[in-house]
């Protein structure tokens, strides 16, 4: 339940309200490039047959308009049209 009720607390904060897409939570990797910084979104997944858990890190390039945020930074991602060829996602804030 708590999940859901930060994600509609979310979507009231953000610029858009009415904007759709997945919003994620992960760590910045990279911010090298311009307009533009590496998350790393781990998550849990257990083994069909075995039933062990094991964490999986996928990276996503999101958009960072003012270039304001750097490494390390907890962030949240919301997915959004197609900016480049791999960025989909834009950074929408700081995660707590």
């Amino acid at each position: 339940m708590s999940k859901k009720k930060n994600k509609k607390e979310l979507a009231k904060k953000q610029i858009r309200p009415k904007a759709k897409g997945r919003i994620l939570k992960g760590v910045i990797v990279s911010d090298k490039m311009d307009k533009t910084v590496v998350v790393a979104v781990t998550r849990l997944k257990a083994h069909p047959k075995y039933k062990h858990r094991y964490k999986i890190t996928k990276r996503y390039k999101a958009h960072d308009e003012k270039n304001e945020y750097k490494v390390g930074q907890a962030v949240l991602i919301q997915e959004c049209r197609p900016i480049s060829k791999e960025k989909k996602w834009r950074v929408i804030g700081q995660a707590e």
